[in-house]
């Protein structure tokens, strides 16, 4: 049996952590999250087996990680452990880490040509940058002046998010759209 380098790295957010598993592509593409038990188990053998362990409310697959937060009564001491053990139970099977229906796609530009800049610039400038915090941010629609996006991940429920949508995001795609009005996280 080899030994699977699996690095913890932390994140922005106190109750997300971010495993790291060196050499080992998780996904080709996007990313799936979970916080319910039976969808997970369900959707992603990796994800349920993960979720599985005491203490934790939520995980996402990414494409070489696995972001799990933590619930209220969640002792990071306690689950470190277990999560390292259920990611190297998982690898070690040889199974799909998830099944491509529960994937979050990059959604393909079908709209106005603002939509298509707003789209490319999430996909090339934001997802990149906070993946590496163990997140993930998916455009959902556009309309009225107002950019509607899913934040995953160590992003959802972090306390500097708003700061990341609002002096960020919301800034750095007014200067590319001035018709933005606001980006809201659904």
């Amino acid at each position: 049996m080899t030994s699977i380098d699996i690095r913890l790295e932390f994140t922005p957010n106190p109750n997300a952590l971010k495993y790291v598993v060196d050499g080992q592509v998780l996904l080709e593409r996007g990313s799936a999250s979970f916080s319910d038990l039976a969808k997970a188990e369900a959707n992603s053998p990796l994800a349920g087996k993960v979720l599985r362990v005491s203490g934790l409310e939520s995980c996402m697959v990414g494409r070489d990680y696995i972001t799990v937060t933590k619930a209220e009564d969640g002792d990071w001491e306690e689950v470190d452990a277990k999560v390292r053990a259920a990611i190297q139970s998982h690898i070690e099977s040889g199974e799909k880490a998830v099944s491509d229906l529960s994937l979050t796609e990059v959604p393909k530009a079908t709209g106005s040509e603002a939509e298509q800049k707003i789209i490319e610039f999430i996909d090339k400038d934001i997802r990149p940058a906070v993946a590496m915090d163990g997140g993930d941010i998916v455009f959902e629609r556009y309309e009225d002046g107002i950019v509607y996006l899913y934040m995953k991940g160590a992003c959802a429920g972090c306390p500097s998010s708003t700061a990341t949508l609002k002096m960020g995001i919301e800034q750095r795609l007014q200067q590319i759209l001035p018709e933005v009005k606001e980006v809201v996280a659904l």
